[in-house]
């Protein structure tokens, strides 16, 4: 158990990645604050983790809101009296098309989830992890930042945002104890992917096979697989690790 007894909230724990990570570190010890604008979703998952022995909080938290953000910082502190891990793994992605076309409000929108939620985050958790004198933050990014995807231009713009914010607050932070590291996932087998590929009709068994095909690893990674980087990150197997952007995607993009 890699993440014995730390306190880590995740955001955006929808289905897919966000809930995968969220079982998951709860499976590696940790304690977790679920949380979502889903009260429902998170509240489910909160209880399937307690219900297997681990120990989970449910907090509903739309990150555009300063607000909310201290209020899920404040219910881990109340809690369990700390707070020694943050996954940001919300995010907004505007409709599907090219970045010339996209309506600039859902590219604003998927900055203030996914770029600036985030610092929101960092901003409600940053008192008690630089008292603790320790902390780890882990963001959720892609590989359309590292290789651009027809159809994801705001939203990679967004995630590239995340990317820089990692790099800076790594360097800011210097001396506080205090981590900052991205994940950069690729594609994923989970909820949001399989229900694309179900959208195929026809076509989806030849695109999940061409697909895993592409991807040196020989198959489309599952999330719960790829999640596992991120207790890495959190853990402190890591403690000597800040400002990196750790590529998650079965080989699909080999960084330089």
């Amino acid at each position: 158990m890699i993440l014995k007894d730390k306190v880590v909230i995740i955001t955006g724990a929808g289905p897919g990645m966000g809930q995968a990570a969220c079982r998951g570190a709860a499976r590696e010890g940790a304690k977790v604050v679920v949380t979502a604008r889903s009260k429902q979703a998170i509240e489910d998952v909160a209880h399937e983790i307690v219900a297997a022995g681990g120990e989970a909080i449910a907090v509903p938290l739309d990150v555009t809101d300063m607000d909310q953000c201290k209020a899920a910082a404040k219910a881990a502190v109340d809690k369990w009296g700390r707070i020694d891990g943050l996954v940001n793994s919300a995010y907004y992605h505007p409709d599907w098309g090219p970045l010339i076309e996209h309506d600039v409000e859902q590219v604003l929108q998927a900055f203030d989830v996914g770029a600036a939620g985030a610092l929101r985050m960092a901003m409600a958790v940053y008192p008690t992890m630089k008292a603790q004198g320790s902390g780890s933050i882990v963001n959720i990014s892609t590989l359309c930042t590292r290789k651009p995807m027809p159809g994801e231009g705001g939203y990679g713009m967004a995630k590239g945002a995340l990317n820089h914010m990692t790099r800076h607050l790594a360097v800011e932070f210097g001396g506080s104890g205090i981590r900052v590291n991205t994940a950069l996932m690729g594609w994923m087998m989970g909820a949001p992917l399989e229900g694309f590929i179900k959208s195929l009709g026809d076509g989806a068994d030849a695109f999940r096979t061409q697909r895993a095909s592409e991807i040196p690893v020989g198959h489309i990674p599952p999330d719960a697989d790829c999640a596992k980087a991120v207790y890495f990150l959190l853990s402190d197997y890591a403690s000597e690790v800040t400002g990196a952007m750790l590529d998650v995607n079965g080989g699909d993009w080999v960084a330089a």
